[in-house]
């Protein structure tokens, strides 16, 4: 089980990075709540890692915090709710935010992500709200996610507002959805990570 990984950022892309470890290339699928905190490409960076074994394929998942890779690994648990799901859900809602969905049995706040519908948000309100207080580390859930040049914790596109569309998109929300929710948020000189940031905050408001 490959649990964390440190190494060199070589590339990082929405939903997804290559880190460099002893002259081996890592490529990760990552929430968007961890891609707004990577550092710069080049320098270090250390995640939470699971890994999952299929046949036809071994994928790696990278997190900020090993916290938000505890939760992905419940997610994943639950009936109905695969690793693209999981991300999903971990791109639209932070941990904190996540927790507070469940103790405020809040399904209206989980269906607006995408691919999440009213059975499945219901049945994670019930199954997560049983397993979330054994998690550990959920004291420390109001915690600042930290940097992750130091802690141990592609889409070629050319434009800022292209690429937030782009990442918002491969979210799983519709193309003209993506583009009004940019538009709505994007300003002159804006990174493509503050919009996505806060175009995800207009259509999955906090509860």
């Amino acid at each position: 089980m490959i649990a964390q990984i440190r190494g060199r950022l070589i590339e990082k892309v929405p939903g997804h990075v290559l880190v460099e470890c002893a002259g081996l290339g890592y490529e990760l699928d990552i929430p968007y709540t961890t891609f707004f905190h990577l550092p710069e490409t080049g320098q270090d960076v250390t995640l939470y890692t699971h890994l999952s074994i299929r046949e036809d394929a071994h994928n790696l998942y990278g997190f900020a915090a090993r916290l938000d890779r505890d939760l992905f690994r419940l997610l994943i648990k639950v009936n109905g709710v695969g690793p693209k799901m999981a991300l999903a859900i971990l791109s639209g809602l932070d941990s904190q935010q996540f927790v507070r969905c469940v103790d405020n049995r809040d399904a209206a706040a989980l269906v607006k992500i995408p691919g999440v519908g009213k059975k499945t948000a219901e049945r994670l309100l019930i199954e997560m709200g049983d397993r979330l207080g054994k998690l550990e580390g959920m004291p420390q859930i109001n915690a600042q996610t930290p940097d992750l040049s130091t802690s141990p914790e592609s889409m070629p596109v050319h434009k800022p507002e292209d690429e937030a569309e782009a990442a918002l998109i491969t979210l799983g929300y519709k193309p003209q959805e993506a583009a009004k929710a940019v538009s709505r948020v994007a300003e002159k000189g804006m990174s493509s990570e503050d919009m996505i940031r806060l175009a995800l905050k207009s259509m999955i408001p906090a509860s």
